[in-house]
């Protein structure tokens, strides 16, 4: 739906006391966002349907957001309805990948996500969702042969990768995960530190979680092993540090690809073409290193 369409939209839900002005807020690459003030306080609120070619389900991200928040981690759901959700405004400061990879942040970052690994479940209700990068990409891929997509005949490589990646990341435990850990994810409020935007998020590999953190804010050798050691408490022996290589590699492939199929699937005013090149040549790096560490 158009801007206006989906502002009309957010300002006739049925949760507002009187007449609200929705203003935009720009961030979304999956839904429209609205900021909303209303009966003296002020509201996020998420304007979008279920997205198949992303397996993005709402009913599963408000699930989730429910959980978030019961968990501590992310702010109140005050309404659902079809294709809206509305939560409660947090002001605070976005992070950027700078602030994500200042080492200032790092321990508080890592206890959300400990928080979340550790205590989401307990509250989640209703059908489990499930995020596993690699059936992602290669449902990706068969989603660009489908669309006769102009990096078509990239994919039959970009799937071998993907196998090598999953054979080496190997067995995992699953937990709750968030499963887009995008630097603008993450909220500080002065006090603390907010995680939203749980579209994505499902039962996972903590393992990723991790991994998505540190290859979206390009973490160097020596910063992932802090973060490990940080999530661990102990320094992470080497073939750990080469499944989270193989699992960085593969969440800058499900990033890449993501922005290949919004190529062809998105109407958002937003140039995927350069996110797709800019995730790809940080997939091909991640690669290279990667290869060489083992």
């Amino acid at each position: 739906m158009s801007l206006e369409e989906a502002a009309a939209k957010a300002a006739g839900l049925a949760c507002w006391k009187g007449p609200v002005d929705p203003q935009p807020v720009s961030g979304g690459n999956t839904n429209t966002n609205f900021r909303i003030s209303d009966g003296g306080e002020r509201f996020m609120v998420r304007i979008g349907g279920n997205i198949p070619v992303h397996g993005i389900r709402r009913t599963y991200e408000t699930a989730c957001s429910h959980a978030a928040h019961a968990a501590g981690i992310a702010p109140e759901v005050v309404f659902a309805a079809k294709g809206a959700l509305v939560i409660r405004w947090i002001d605070g400061t976005t992070f950027d990948e700078a602030a994500v990879r200042d080492p200032a942040n790092r321990d508080r970052i890592v206890a959300l996500l400990q928080r979340l690994h550790a205590e989401g479940a307990r509250h989640l209700r209703g059908r489990a969702p499930l995020f596993w990068v690699f059936h992602v990409n290669r449902d990706y891929g068969h989603r660009m042969r489908d669309d006769d997509h102009r990096l078509k005949d990239m994919v039959p490589r970009l799937m071998e990768i993907n196998e090598t990646l999953e054979r080496a990341v190997g067995p995992v435990e699953l937990a709750l995960c968030h499963n887009d850990l995008l630097a603008a994810n993450f909220i500080d409020d002065g006090d603390r530190l907010w995680l939203l935007d749980w579209e994505y998020a499902g039962y996972d590999s903590t393992l990723f979680d991790l991994a998505n953190l540190a290859s979206n804010s390009l973490f160097d050798t020596a910063a992932q092993a802090d973060l490990l050691t940080s999530y661990f408490g102990a320094p992470p022996a080497a073939d750990f540090l080469h499944r989270l290589g193989a699992m960085m590699c593969a969440s800058l492939l499900r990033e890449a690809m993501w922005s290949m199929v919004q190529e062809v699937h998105s109407s958002l005013d937003f140039d995927f073409l350069a996110y797709t090149a800019e995730n790809l040549e940080r997939f091909e790096n991640a690669l290279i290193a990667w290869r060489a560490s083992a």
